[in-house]
């Protein structure tokens, strides 16, 4: 049968007006596709600015829906979840991200990072512990330790707190010498609860050699030294404190007045606070010297050296408290009053948040802020 050559050349221009058409086809409907992606990303991206969440959050669902490939739609969506406090949502959209295996290395550390937050920011600590490890090698990885530190502060491991903090101080992450010097003196504080009096003793003699700066090892050695019927050397070690951290002087005076009492070193602890009252006068230094004094009117003439000086109504009240006024009904009135106006002026206060407690605090119960809380009574600050 002899093949007909008509039909090819009849053949040849249907075929090329078909696949015109076709592209023509596909090119608007990727115009009109692209068109419509755009404006539900702008308009989702205008209700963000315009602080409506609820509404964003639809409009990028609609963007997603017409680009499901789009990875930065994705990113954005499961923020502003996590932003409205939708969690689930949020570890879904990024636990579907993880999934696709089109996503780069990059993209993969940052919706694992996202991931973690989601976990953290839900309360799931041990589900954001798993999360924030797998960050380690990545551009994520200091963010990842800093949460890890913050998870290990709030369920109080302070082992695991102080191993993570030493590879951030080992990175030059700033400095984290201080924080493990907290975190072991709450190990050591641990330890003695345990009657590990060794463990202890190690503990706090690392604390001290590590952060010689930071008052509270001082404080706890010298504690511990005391408990073990060693007055001598506790005193040394708050005389320690007052050379190599003089700011926490205050929070030792009480102590080392006591301590100096014991081991008749009277003369030195006074001279001592002496001078550190003529630097910069202090409620609790008083309060030291006056349980140094020998006379009643001497531990009377101390407070009113710290009023001249520096006026008081905490130490007005005890000055006036030894006193003997003409009235005694009314004193016992004025001393009622002046103890609870005074009352308020005797507390510590967070540096960061402003939370007020009776007692000093090293690591802030409000803000959770360490080396919060000046040494100094709220009346100083």
């Amino acid at each position: 049968m002899d093949f007909d050559l008509t039909w090819l050349l009849w053949g040849l221009p249907v075929a090329f007006a078909l696949g015109w058409a076709a592209s023509r086809l596909d090119l608007r409907q990727w115009r009109i596709e692209s068109r419509q992606a755009p404006k539900a990303y702008f308009r989702g991206l205008n209700h963000l600015l315009n602080e409506q969440q609820d509404q964003a959050i639809d409009a990028f669902i609609e963007a997603v829906q017409g680009d499901p490939d789009t990875a930065e739609l994705h990113f954005a969506l499961g923020n502003l979840f996590r932003r409205r406090g939708d969690y689930d949502r949020a570890v879904r959209v990024h636990e579907h991200l993880l999934a696709r295996a089109d996503l780069n290395r990059k993209e993969r550390d940052r919706a694992q990072h996202a991931l973690a937050l989601d976990f953290l920011k839900a309360g799931l600590l041990d589900r954001a512990e798993s999360a924030l490890h797998k960050l380690e090698g990545t551009g994520f990885e200091s963010e990842a330790r800093l949460a890890l530190l913050g998870i290990y502060e709030r369920s109080r491991d302070w082992s695991q707190a102080q191993a993570i903090a030493e590879k951030l101080d080992a990175v030059e992450h700033g400095s984290f010498t201080t924080r493990i010097a907290h975190y072991q003196c709450e190990q050591a504080e641990l330890a003695h609860r345990q009657g590990d009096a060794v463990r202890t003793r190690e503990l706090l003699d690392e604390v001290v050699r590590r952060a010689p700066g930071m008052a509270r090892g001082w404080i706890a050695r010298s504690a511990l030294r005391a408990q073990q019927g060693d007055a001598p050397g506790a005193l040394d070690d708050l005389l320690a404190l007052a050379q190599q951290a003089p700011q926490g002087l205050p929070l030792a005076a009480r102590a080392m007045a006591d301590l100096a009492q014991q081991t008749g070193r009277v003369d030195t602890v006074r001279s001592l606070l002496d001078q550190a009252q003529a630097r910069s006068p202090a409620i609790d230094v008083t309060d030291a010297l006056a349980r140094l004094a020998g006379q009643p009117a001497e531990a009377r003439h101390t407070f009113v050296r710290h009023l001249e000086a520096e006026p008081s109504l905490v130490i007005a009240s005890q000055w006036l408290a030894g006193e003997t006024l003409s009235d005694p009904a009314a004193q016992v009135g004025v001393l009622r009053a002046l103890d609870h106006a005074s009352g308020p002026l005797k507390r510590y206060r967070c540096a960061a948040c402003g939370f007020e407690a009776r007692q000093h605090f090293w690591q802030c119960p409000g803000c959770q802020a360490w080396d919060s809380y000046p040494a100094r009574r709220v009346e100083e600050i």
